[in-house]
């Protein structure tokens, strides 16, 4: 089993026994050919349908738009525009077959389609002038339309094929293995399930998995037998292998060509497990394969962009929302005694305090009580949380529950000290015992959800929750802000992790 154009593996009854618990079963490598073979067999052909659909849809349209409106030329400009628009997209990597991870940007089919507005204007002050500007704006409209239907199917198509699960033999040193298995345990919807691992050398592993044998200390011949026999034994289709000092850099390449050969696919894990793939660019200088880590995003358009959404978002969400918020108020201050609103000092960007808004949901004193409380607090980290605080009140449990006490905290995002998106907003006491990684996270706006809000809440670890704002505060995109305020419905329906 594994995602279309993995090779399928054999199961182990076809295999020969091994010869001791240091050499796993061998296999006979699988012929190169099969393997490609079955991997470009489906993709390939989608692509050739998207560039015929797409060089139709735009084409014959604006052939029939430019001959009814009696523009000199038609059949002429039409070709040249189908030729300019699959130029555009081809030489941009739209007919490419994705990278695992790596999903199009939302506005790749209007920007390639504005291009063309602009080459095409370009063509037509050089060669013809006859043609109507506007007609031939208004005869690429289908082409646009249809460019955006065939993005959208293939999105589609990729998404089902990411529900299949691959199955990861994972190889490496046993402090290496350990930490990629923890991972790939601890966190869902990745679509990757760890079968096996291979350690090399005799250290222990501490994760929980089977291993059926283990690679030398010292590059051996058999290296790639034995990961096979290993991967075919478990019925996996990929071969995770951490790099360390006993995987060398020619160690790695000789089983990789034996793993190729066998029909196994190959990914190698990258020291950069908090950096996103959008920002990593391989390149090949003098031989050497580079990877370019593009800076976190702090100026130019999307900084503006992202402070417009979220000033936008925040005067929309006040004004919807505000019969609810009116009911809500209501309801606190019927059912205990106290202030409708907790307004408590939080540390904001570049760690600047400001008073961050919540309808109340713990009793008057709960301050007071907090000393008190400090011996049962269930986070191992400076955050205080408790699952069955007795501080909260009957009403808070069910607002903390539905996230519905964060509400005005619109107004602290439409004031500009929060945005919509972003870590959780820490206190003043956190900061002070935060470490130099810590304070990492006030290099953004707090915000109102976040990876920390979709990924469980308080039922996460100290360091989870670090890492998680890190890898926010490192990989933000407006783009990615957009899909974890869908994701954060989902959650605050769900309630996990929220009390």
């Amino acid at each position: 089993m594994g995602l279309a154009g993995a090779p399928r593996p054999r199961t182990s009854s076809g295999l020969p026994r091994g010869h001791g618990p240091h050499h796993p079963r061998q296999l006979a490598a699988v012929p190169r050919g099969r393997a490609t073979g079955a991997v470009r067999a489906g993709p390939g052909r989608l692509l050739h349908l998207v560039v015929c659909v797409e060089a139709a849809g735009l084409g014959l349209p604006a052939w029939l738009v430019l001959r009814a409106g009696g523009q000199p030329g038609a059949v002429a400009g039409a070709l040249a525009a189908t030729a300019v628009w699959c130029g555009i997209r081809a030489g941009r990597g739209r007919y490419a077959l994705p990278l695992p991870g790596r999903p199009p940007g939302a506005l790749t089919t209007p920007g390639d389609w504005l291009l063309l507005i602009g080459v095409l204007a370009v063509l037509w002050t050089v060669v013809d002038r006859s043609i109507d500007p506007a007609a031939a704006v208004m005869a690429l409209v289908p082409g646009l339309l249809t460019a955006s239907g065939t993005s959208w199917a293939r999105g589609v198509h990729r998404s089902g094929r990411r529900r299949t699960v691959r199955r990861v033999l994972v190889v490496g040193e046993a402090e290496g293995v350990d930490r990629a298995v923890g991972l790939l345990t601890s966190r869902a919807g990745h679509g990757h399930l760890v079968v096996a691992a291979l350690p090399v050398g005799t250290a222990p592993l501490a994760c929980e998995v089977p291993v059926p044998g283990r690679l030398a200390p010292e590059p051996a011949g058999d290296d790639a037998s034995t990961v096979l026999g290993a991967a075919f034994a478990h019925e996996a289709d990929l071969a995770l292998v951490v790099p360390g000092p006993r995987l060398t850099a020619d160690r790695l390449r000789r089983l990789s060509w034996g793993l190729h050969d066998g029909g196994l696919e190959l990914s190698v894990l990258a020291h950069l497990s908090e950096t996103s793939a959008d920002r990593v660019r391989p390149s090949s200088v003098a031989g050497l394969t580079l990877l370019h880590i593009a800076p976190p995003l702090r100026r130019g358009l999307q900084p503006v962009l992202k402070a417009a959404v979220d000033r936008a978002g925040a005067a929309c969400g006040l004004v919807a929302l505000a019969p609810l918020m009116l009911l809500i108020a209501v309801a606190v201050r019927l059912t205990s005694k106290g202030p409708v609103f907790h307004r408590q000092i939080r540390q904001g960007r570049h760690n600047r305090p400001f008073v961050m808004w919540k309808f109340r949901t713990m009793v008057v004193d709960a301050e007071r009580r907090k000393a008190r409380l400090a011996a049962v607090n269930e986070n191992d980290g400076p955050m205080f949380k408790m699952r069955r605080d007795p501080r909260v009140t009957r009403l808070g449990r069910l607002l903390r529950r539905s996230s519905l006490d964060e509400l005005p905290q619109l107004v602290n995002v439409l004031k500009g000290d929060m945005s919509l998106v972003g870590p959780r907003p820490p206190l003043p006491d956190e900061v002070s015992r935060y470490d130099e990684r810590e304070l990492r996270r006030l290099a953004v706006k707090p915000g109102l959800t976040g990876l920390w809000q979709v990924s469980g809440r308080s039922d996460l670890s100290w360091q989870e929750t670090v890492s998680l704002d890190l890898w926010y505060v490192d990989n933000w995109s407006v783009a990615g802000d957009m899909g974890l305020m869908a994701r954060t419905l989902r959650a605050v329906t769900d309630g996990r992790g929220a009390y």
